[in-house]
């Protein structure tokens, strides 16, 4: 099964897919698009490219675990997404991704233009993976 995943952004969208085993999250790239009809269209085809069996959306829930607005923003990004991809979604709670991903760019010394052009990439790939390794533990 192939499961792609989205951190979304209000600029910058970063993407990410497993290999064919539902083990590894690999970057898929980042999409660059303020217009929302605009996104869910290129995300779905990209989502259609990697031949995606499942999506996930990052879902940035408040600390406390209440939605905001920008976890209101996603779970519409999904509803649409799902509509125009015909691929099931599922939201995944992303809370401390982003802090993550700065966490590995600062490791690995990435800074300034390098960093705003991966840092959702980054981020997209440990949401995938954070839910690939819960279904692979809960299957032990």
């Amino acid at each position: 099964m192939r499961i792609f995943a989205v951190d979304l952004g209000k600029v910058r969208t970063g993407l990410a897919v497993s290999d064919q085993t539902g083990s590894i999250a690999v970057p898929a790239g980042t999409v660059v698009q303020r217009d929302i009809k605009k996104l869910v269209l290129q995300v779905s085809d990209e989502a259609k490219k990697q031949k995606a069996d499942l999506i996930i959306v990052g879902h940035p829930r408040n600390m406390d675990g209440s939605c905001g607005e920008s976890a209101h923003f996603a779970e519409n990004f999904a509803i649409e997404l799902e509509k125009e991809s015909g691929i099931p979604i599922k939201l995944w709670d992303e809370r401390m991704t982003t802090m993550s991903a700065i966490g590995i760019l600062n490791e690995t010394n990435t800074r300034g233009k390098k960093r705003k052009t991966v840092i959702d990439t980054v981020a997209a790939t440990i949401i995938l993976q954070d839910y690939l390794d819960s279904i692979n533990n809960n299957q032990l």
